[in-house]
This record gives structure tokens, C-alpha cells and sequence, in this order.
């Protein structure tokens, strides 16, 4: 599996490191220690794999979304370091106090953020131990679902956040914000650029689409896991025997015989489609797929009468 790293921004590093230290940057160093971090989780990953082969997918997931987190880390920490100079640089006359101490908070905060990111591992140490909580039989979806809502909560507070640095009457320390959050100087300037409306910042409407993306998902998650704790059913009937199987999340009919041109056409007109690995006809476990079910087993007893 190939390892996904992401833009660190050296040339800021450069700088942060001078504001900071007499010494001479080493180039790349702030790559070296990321991409470090980085192959420690896509190590583990690998480990997981050879060990539990079919969490494979959800593994590397978690080490990609752990290399993102991580890049967002470093890279905040380097626009954190540009927001003040250390007193031994500047001098101590004039000293931006005030500043400096934004700048201390924001570390705390880009630290606390750090701290919530190492949570990745443990999940991948947990995966390898075979010490992870599984709340249902179909991870997968469970968990890729999780991880969507998950992007989303974390963008529609990136927003909020911003908007509200965008608002504050001291700009430069707004703009000071924005670099905390890893936004770059053009990314800034583009957000205090008024659109055609007059507006800045994220307009109102995203916030809007993207809160309601979440509560869309998180009804589909919890309809989901709801399914899953219900567990596979079989019904049988006269010729043939329906299951609800809740691990491949699918409604499946089963026939003794071959079913006739008749009983196909009915079948496919419904959204029903033969599954050879299932020796079954099958479609998605839905609102819809039931309603659907339930017409065609209507129509089969008939049938069989």
C-alpha cells in the first residue's frame, strides 16, 4: 500500500526557526520528523494487515487520515511560530507581549490538537490487538460513514471558526487566527474578499448545506447500526425462503428450482438482480428495498396458490 504524506510548508519552517533560534535551519527537518510520525502509523497499519487481512481498507484509512491530522499539525505549528519573534531576536524593547501571549495560546491549543490526534493510534494499536470495539458486523460502512460525519463536524467548525476570526474588529489579530487554523496569507485574503453579495467569510449557505450533509449521514449511520443489531432473518415460504441478510446489507430470495421467465420478469422489474456468489436474487436492505420485498413475496404466494 502506498504511503499518502502531505505538503509541509518548509519555507515557513525556515522562518519560524529563525524568529525563534540563532542556529541555522536544517532544510527539511520538518518533513523528516512528520513523515517519521507518519510511517509509524502506516508501520502499525502494515502489521494490522498481515495480521487481520480483512481490516486492511479500514487500517489504511485511519493512517491516511492520521497523516493528514498530523500534517495540519506541523504546519499550524509553523504559522503559530511566524505570529511573534522570540525576545532574545527582537530585543527586548518594544516587545510585542500581547502577541507573544496569543501566540502561546494558540500552541496550547495546536498541543491539545496533537494530543486528539494520537487517538488515531491507539485505534490502529487497538485493531492490532484485536482490542477494538466493533458495534456492528459490517465495519466498513459503519466506519467509513463515522470518519465522513466525522470530516464534515471538523469543516463546519473550521468554518464557524473562521468567520468568527473574520468578525473580530482587531484584524491582525484575526489574521493571526486563520495562520493558527493553517490557513495561508492567500487563502486569508480570499476570505476577506467580499463576494458578488458582498458577503465574507463562508456565506451563510454552506454552513447551512453542510450541517444538513451531517444530520443526512447521521441518520443513515444510526438507521444502519440499527439494522446490523437486528441481525440476519430468515423467512421460509412455499418454493422459496427470503433472507434479510444484515451483513452484505441485502434482502435476498432464495428459490429451490430455477424461478420461470415469469417469476425473473417480476423479480427484475422490482430492482431484484441475480447474484451468483449468493445464489440469490437481491437487492440493497432500504426503505424502498422492503417495500419492494414485500411486493414481490405478495405476488410469488399468489403464485403459489
Amino acid at each position: 500500500m502506498d504511503r499518502k504524506y502531505f505538503t509541509i510548508n518548509e519555507d515557513g519552517a525556515r522562518v519560524a526557526h529563525e524568529l525563534m533560534s540563532f542556529s541555522e535551519y536544517k532544510s527539511g527537518s520538518v518533513t523528516a520528523a512528520y513523515h517519521a510520525a507518519v510511517d509509524a502509523a502506516y508501520d502499525i497499519a502494515d502489521n494490522v494487515v498481515d495480521k487481520r487481512p480483512d481490516d486492511a481498507e479500514r487500517a489504511y484509512i485511519i493512517a491516511e487520515r492520521y497523516s493528514k491530522k498530523m500534517a495540519d499539525y506541523y504546519n499550524r505549528d509553523i504559522s503559530i511560530g511566524k505570529m511573534c519573534p522570540s525576545v532574545m531576536i527582537s530585543g527586548g524593547s518594544n516587545f510585542p507581549v500581547k502577541k507573544k501571549e496569543r501566540q502561546i495560546a494558540a500552541w496550547d491549543r495546536n498541543q491539545e490538537f496533537y494530543t486528539a490526534t494520537q487517538k488515531l493510534i491507539d485505534k490502529l494499536n487497538h485493531m492490532l490487538n484485536g482490542s477494538e470495539v466493533i458495534r456492528s458486523n459490517d465495519e466498513k460502512a459503519i466506519e467509513k460513514l463515522e470518519y465522513k460525519i466525522a470530516d464534515l463536524k471538523e469543516l463546519q467548525e473550521r468554518m464557524k471558526s473562521a468567520n468568527k476570526a473574520i468578525r473580530l474588529k482587531d484584524t491582525e489579530h484575526g489574521d493571526d487566527l486563520l495562520r493558527e487554523m493553517g490557513f495561508s496569507e492567500d487563502a486569508i485574503r480570499q476570505l476577506r474578499e467580499p463576494d458578488f453579495c458582498g458577503r465574507v467569510g463562508y456565506p451563510s449557505f454552506l454552513l447551512t448545506n453542510n450541517n444538513a450533509n451531517i444530520h443526512r449521514l447521521e441518520e443513515r449511520l444510526e438507521s444502519l447500526k440499527s439494522v446490523k443489531e437486528q441481525g440476519t432473518a430468515e423467512t421460509e415460504y412455499n418454493g422459496f425462503r427470503v433472507v434479510e441478510n444484515t451483513e452484505a446489507m441485502r434482502y435476498q430470495i432464495l428459490f429451490d428450482e430455477k424461478p420461470d421467465a415469469d417469476v425473473r420478469s417480476v423479480l427484475k422489474s422490482n430492482g431484484f438482480k441475480w447474484a451468483p456468489s449468493q445464489s440469490a436474487w437481491q437487492r440493497q436492505i432500504t426503505t424502498a428495498g422492503k417495500y419492494a420485498l414485500d411486493k414481490v413475496v405478495s405476488i410469488l404466494k399468489d403464485l403459489e396458490e
